[in-house]
């Protein structure tokens, strides 16, 4: 009689012991999933970005849906005619809809565009040839307007699709010497992804770590 008693102790106390641990585990759990991550570090690929490196903070404010970003990338687009180098620089805040930085969100912000050109082939007459590239920059800022998703946890996927607001010419105006003769040159602006005369398409993934 003590035997089973001793029994049905051990049974109950391990049946209490299990519900309490696995009560523990599912708290830890649900703590862990509404857990606000403040800090985002990862990498874009897309369109203006290409490939570049990306920063996002969400701030301790309106229920962490507030979060500055910070985007940089740089390429080069090679003819030949025309050696391109581009800078690309954005900046702003983005509006999460839940309170724990994540999910959807839309964003404002400021894009810079700094590009420089190296022309290699100009025509300044008299059969001159050119033994070095004649360089002129080309820069323009857009205002940035997109809807986006992030996912949680520590690693993280995201998503943006958006337009850049800007009015961009066909064209690049600019004043050279070479040789003793000094003209003025009208030419054509290389195809750059996703730019047009009314801005640029924005489109891209990224992933990275949240903190």
């Amino acid at each position: 009689m003590n035997s089973i008693s001793f029994k049905t102790v051990i049974l109950i106390a391990v049946v209490l012991f299990s519900n309490l641990a696995f009560s523990q585990v599912k708290e830890v759990e649900a703590l862990d999933s509404t857990k606000v991550r403040h800090i985002n570090l990862g990498i874009k690929l897309g369109i203006p970005n290409l490939i570049g490196g990306s920063a996002e903070i969400v701030l301790p404010v309106l229920g962490n849906r507030i979060a500055p970003y910070f985007d940089y990338s740089g390429f080069s687009i090679d003819t030949d005619e025309i050696s391109t180098s581009f800078s690309y620089l954005e900046y702003g805040s983005n509006l999460y809809f839940n309170q724990k930085g994540n999910g959807f969100f839309i964003s404002l912000g400021q894009g810079k565009f700094n590009t420089e050109l190296a022309f290699n082939a100009l025509d300044f007459g008299n059969l001159l040839i050119l033994s070095e590239p004649i360089f002129t920059d080309f820069n323009f800022n857009t205002t940035n307007i997109k809807l986006g998703l992030k996912s949680g946890g520590a690693f993280y996927f995201r998503f943006e699709l958006g337009f850049g607001l800007a009015k961009i010419p066909d064209s690049v105006d600019f004043i050279a010497t070479y040789g003793g003769i000094t003209k003025s040159f009208s030419e054509e602006l290389p195809p750059i992804p996703g730019i047009s005369s009314s801005g640029i398409l924005i489109g891209n993934i990224g992933f990275g770590f949240s903190f």
